[in-house]
């Protein structure tokens, strides 16, 4: 039987603002994406998958959802949207959609009717409260953006507090309506019938709270979000309405601190198909920490379970930000060889850095800006400032690096980022064994994470160096004295045989080979 489709490459995130501007007004569109679909054929992607896309003030830039079942015309029409799936899955390129689930706009027409009256029928879409005392909210619940501080908002109209986890221009759905959920679900169809191929949820901990509003105390078992066993129960509806079609994924954000309560929504079999594992994505640069994040999570894992590994997206510093250039070639390997599902933000795959944003720049509440800043897909010297982005002035500033690291100069050196994520998703469409192999960790060494990906007939090796000097690496008494080096990090190291009993790694080398 063949391994679904989500488990045999990457998926490739799209930020549709910064992706590809195909009518010069500074902001990507879903055309943009179209057209550059030939870039993400070429690197094997499994999947794309969009940020939401939907008609929306932009409050927070598409996250505070007016209309479900549309787009926003800064990107285009719903008829832009049927042909990108169309020409994606015309490239064997599935599409996940982001879901908004959680809350909405509050120009959305349910919150309109919601706020109009204590009597109108969305009124208990939403979660609606009185206060403790005059001017006081219900509770001491906070925004997850802390510029925002307290998540209530007071309505003089109608005399109570509404809640957002997030802006006060995204009030909270109330996932205790069963109202809400039908309407949710129904979405979820009328996307699956345009031939989406999945979603990734938003927040998705956030879909249960804590129904009798506790204010949560440091240490204390009790939080006001990731409600049990109440989140399990929806999760499995939300996944009912996907099984209904072939082939379809359901991806949750699932920003929770505790890798054991990650992996319980994977481990079930019937909710989550992937959960994004924001403890890997916190783990400082160690090869110790990210053994310990790794094992971990193969040891909570029931065989139904698979991981899902990212270090970058819309919401946090890129990868050569963080950790450094070389770091981010390293990083690409490991995602690929890794057993589970490589996510792969876009722009990743050039190693680019987060962009320099002026103060009079900024236009994010949480100062997400730089990860967010758009994609150089030409020089700047050929394509002008918009560095083949766009025509126009993009709506952010794009990284000053892009004469050197745009898509165009890099698709022709077979020394840059792009071409080393080329060859590693390559290897991974040919190599059966680093789709759904086995995987066991390996004691290699000081400073040095590696692990052995284990098939039938075939075992590879992978090995990455954390330290920034050359490191020796023991070989497990298992392994061969010979093996063959199917690619590293490092340009000036080729393909072919290696002696595992005389390796040595370079600095932030990272490497794979048969064995």
């Amino acid at each position: 039987m063949p391994i679904p489709w989500w488990q045999r490459g990457a998926i490739y995130q799209i930020y549709p603002r910064s992706f590809a501007d195909s009518d010069g007004d500074g902001i990507g569109d879903l055309r943009g994406i179209i057209d550059r679909l030939d870039h993400l054929a070429d690197l094997r992607v499994a999947g794309i998958w969009l940020s939401p896309f939907y008609p929306s003030p932009m409050a927070d830039f598409g996250y505070d959802v007016a209309d479900y079942r549309g787009v926003d015309p800064v990107f285009g029409t719903l008829q832009d949207f049927d042909e990108l799936v169309r020409e994606a899955h015309a490239r064997d390129i599935r599409v996940v959609i982001d879901l908004v689930p959680n809350h909405t706009s509050d120009q959305h027409p349910w919150f309109a009717e919601s706020r109009s009256s204590r009597d109108n029928p969305k009124r208990d879409w939403y979660v609606w409260r009185d206060g403790r005392g005059p001017g006081t909210p219900p509770n001491d619940w906070k925004s997850s953006f802390p510029a925002v501080g307290g998540a209530w908002t007071y309505d003089e109209a109608t005399e109570q507090w509404y809640l957002h986890s997030f802006l006060p221009q995204q009030p909270d759905l109330n996932w205790d309506e069963p109202e809400v959920e039908a309407a949710i679900h129904d979405v979820m169809r009328f996307w699956c019938d345009r031939g989406v191929d999945g979603f990734r949820i938003d927040v998705v901990y956030k879909l249960a709270k804590d129904p009798l509003l506790r204010d949560p105390a440091p240490g204390a078992p009790v939080t006001w979000e990731d409600w049990q066993p109440t989140i399990h129960e929806r999760l499995r509806r939300l996944r009912s309405v996907v099984d209904e079609y072939p082939e379809r994924v359901l991806v949750g954000e699932v920003y929770l601190l505790d890798l054991e309560r990650v992996v319980a929504y994977v481990n079930s079999g019937d909710e989550l198909h992937l959960a994004h594992n924001f403890v890997f994505v916190h783990l400082p640069w160690d090869a110790a920490a990210f053994r310990g994040a790794i094992d971990s999570f193969e040891a909570l894992s029931t065989e139904a379970a698979w991981p899902a590994w990212f270090l970058a997206n819309h919401d946090h510093p890129r990868v050569a930000s963080r950790f450094g250039e070389r770091q981010a070639r390293a990083v690409l390997l490991m995602l690929y060889a890794l057993r589970g599902t490589p996510f792969v933000y876009q722009g990743e795959e050039l190693g680019l850095p987060d962009a320099e944003i002026a103060p009079d720049r900024v236009v994010d509440v949480d100062g997400r800006d730089p990860e967010r800043a758009p994609i150089p897909w030409l020089p700047p010297s050929q394509a002008g400032p918009g560095a083949g982005f766009s025509a126009g002035e993009p709506w952010l500033p794009i990284t000053s690096r892009a004469e050197e690291l745009n898509a165009q100069r890099q698709a022709g050196d077979g020394d840059s980022a792009l071409s080393l994520a080329r060859r590693l998703a390559s290897l991974r469409a040919r190599e059966p064994v680093l789709q759904d192999g086995g995987q066991r960790s390996l004691d290699a060494g000081d400073d040095l994470l590696a692990w052995l990906r284990v098939a039938a007939d075939q075992r590879m090796l992978a090995v990455v160096n954390f330290a920034g000097a050359q490191r020796p690496f023991s070989a497990a008494p298992d392994l061969p004295q010979t093996a063959r080096l199917e690619l590293s990090t490092d340009p000036g190291r080729g393909p072919g045989p290696l002696d595992l009993r005389d390796l040595t790694l370079g600095p932030y080398e990272a490497l794979l080979a048969h064995v």
